[in-house]
């Protein structure tokens, strides 16, 4: 890429988003992440990826990248291109919708310094939040661009985009979308960019998401249908898949849909449509109840002493187990006083309580009398007649 079309960007959150993002346009552009955690700040410039990603871990080895990452945003956003926000919005349950307060600081911190800078914002938001935003700071120069991507894979997907979306017209965000195409992989003709409005990129996030809650929810119920009459899910999910109008892709049963983006993007959704008639939306949340439930409700049954939980985390090779499934069956667990064993060694700080933290693996086994699973794993083959998992395909 010619020099003259290198830009300075800030990128604010070292999270998956952030991160991934920052390795990525640090292949052609100067890249500043600032992040409030010093310990990855510390890893960053050490050339260390604070979060689990083989792809990151390669790029970090084997490329130049031009990378650097601190703690304070004092003067970071003098002079820049443009800056990008990727701070955490986490569901807040009381106020049924996402806690802004971070972008919105954030937005206002850039603007103390640069009255004129670009502001994208990549934390999921609700509808219409990009352009309070605007009108708020009396900006035309922020808008959102939604990020589609999977936990232990977010470079990847940053390298081979199904899409971009970028939520504005303006020449700006033209350049915008360039930057990102010209840091992927792909043919630059073989990916669509699709220039819409703010607020309709926002709408493209959370239905992006809550189609793919509801299509995990729609197998689980399958699955369950499967085990209560005693019928093979995997024979039926196969025959059902061959269908090409449904094809045969994320239909891999699990405890339930968990992790960072789906539980609280579906419930984001839902309080959009509160003026809206709906059934379908609000019951994609009430399936992903019942599956919990149900699976919960199993395992009990089967009169377990002692429950042995190897990983929160939903996905194989993940260290995030925020908004876990497993987390939920615990609790339903602990409810009827059965004793909890965790195997977590990928995870360094663990807040749970009444919990035996377990990492010598063959202990784990001798002291677990059954053994749950989201996912399969190498390790649990050996003691298979001690696991329960609806992993079916072993496939994430």
């Amino acid at each position: 890429m010619s020099s003259k079309i290198r830009k300075k960007i800030v990128i604010v959150g070292a999270g998956y988003v952030g991160f991934s993002l920052s390795v990525l346009l640090s292949q052609h552009h100067e890249i500043l992440l600032i992040d409030i955690d010093e310990e990855k700040v510390n890893l960053i410039n050490k050339k260390k990826s604070p979060i689990r990603d083989e792809d990151i871990d390669d790029f970090l080895i084997k490329k130049d990248l031009d990378l650097s990452a601190k703690t304070k945003f004092k003067d970071a956003y003098r002079e820049v291109d443009f800056v990008i926000i990727a701070t955490p919005t986490n569901y807040d349950s009381l106020n049924e919708s996402f806690d802004t307060n971070t972008v919105e600081k954030t937005i206002r911190d850039i603007l103390s310094q640069n009255n004129n800078a670009n502001i994208v914002i990549k934390s999921t938001v609700p509808l219409g939040f990009t352009d309070s935003m605007r009108k708020k700071f009396n900006s035309s120069n922020i808008f959102f661009s939604p990020e589609f991507l999977r936990e232990g894979k977010a470079l990847y997907d940053n390298l081979y985009p199904s899409r971009i979306v970028i939520g504005d017209t303006s020449e700006k965000a033209v350049t915008f979308g360039k930057i990102l195409l010209n840091g992927s992989m792909l043919a630059k003709d073989s990916v669509n960019i699709h220039y819409i409005t703010s607020k309709e990129a926002e709408a493209v996030k959370l239905f992006s998401n809550s189609y793919l809650a509801m299509r995990i929810a729609f197998f689980n119920e399958l699955d369950s249908f499967a085990e209560v009459h005693d019928l093979s899910t995997s024979n039926i999910i196969k025959a059902v898949s061959d269908d090409p109008r449904i094809g045969n892709y994320y239909n891999n049963p699990s405890f339930a849909y968990g992790g960072y983006c789906l539980p609280k993007d579906t419930k984001q959704l839902l309080n959009n449509y509160n003026t809206v008639p709906n059934e379908l939306i609000k019951s994609i949340i009430e399936s992903n109840k019942t599956r919990k439930k149900f699976i919960a409700r199993t395992i009990i049954n089967k009169s377990p002493k002692s429950i042995g939980v190897f990983h929160l985390s939903m996905k194989t090779n993940s260290d995030n187990f925020r908004e876990s499934a497993v987390l939920d069956l615990i609790k339903m667990f602990q409810r009827e006083n059965i004793e909890i064993n965790l195997y977590e060694p990928l995870i360094k700080k663990i807040d749970l309580e009444n919990i035996n933290i377990i990492n010598d693996f063959e202990k784990f086994v001798l002291k677990s009398d059954i053994i749950i699973a989201n996912r399969m794993s190498e390790e649990l083959y050996q003691v298979r007649h001690k696991v329960y998992t609806r992993d079916i395909f072993g496939i994430n």
